[in-house]
């Protein structure tokens, strides 16, 4: 019996939201001492733009793993696995370690990693890859973010 790929890559976000949100604590009095910029969206739209991007990812990642020739799979899989994963840690980065300079990285690689697996992504399915959008400029504005917050707070993670 094969399993459906949407439900793996499903599985996979839900992991990946799980994860994260085990270690994201934005009632902190940590968080709440911090020095945020303005432009910051309100905290009830992190949520609402997660379940989002999060769906996204699961529909695009599994409409391009079946359109990929069964030798290309594996690797495509594990660039998926990795930006999940990178996804995941930034909330451990910032939230649980509170290092802004390390938090800042992350999110730099994970805009990174979401560029290229939307590219890689639209090679295989114009579509599939065209959802992707959003997450990769999303993870670009929080890598912004991240890095004005670390800024503000220079005696934070350091």
């Amino acid at each position: 019996m094969r399993i459906p790929p949407l439900f793996v890559s499903s599985l996979g976000v839900a992991a990946t939201a799980a994860v994260g949100s085990a270690a994201t604590d934005p009632e902190s009095d940590w968080y709440a001492e911090l020095d945020k910029p303005d432009w910051q969206p309100p905290g009830v739209a992190f949520p609402v733009v997660w379940t989002a991007l999060y769906a996204t990812i699961a529909g695009a990642t599994a409409k391009a793993y079946r359109k990929l020739p069964p030798e290309q799979r594996a690797r495509y899989v594990r660039a998926v696995l990795a930006n999940l994963t990178f996804n995941a840690g930034w909330s451990w980065l910032f939230f649980r370690a509170h290092c802004l300079p390390l938090a800042a990285v992350g999110a730099a690689v994970l805009a990174i990693s979401s560029i290229r697996l939307a590219i890689r992504t639209g090679k295989v399915d114009r579509a599939a890859g065209a959802w992707l959008v959003p997450y990769a400029l999303w993870t670009c504005f929080a890598t912004v973010l991240s890095t004005d917050i670390m800024l503000r707070n220079p005696d934070e993670g350091r």
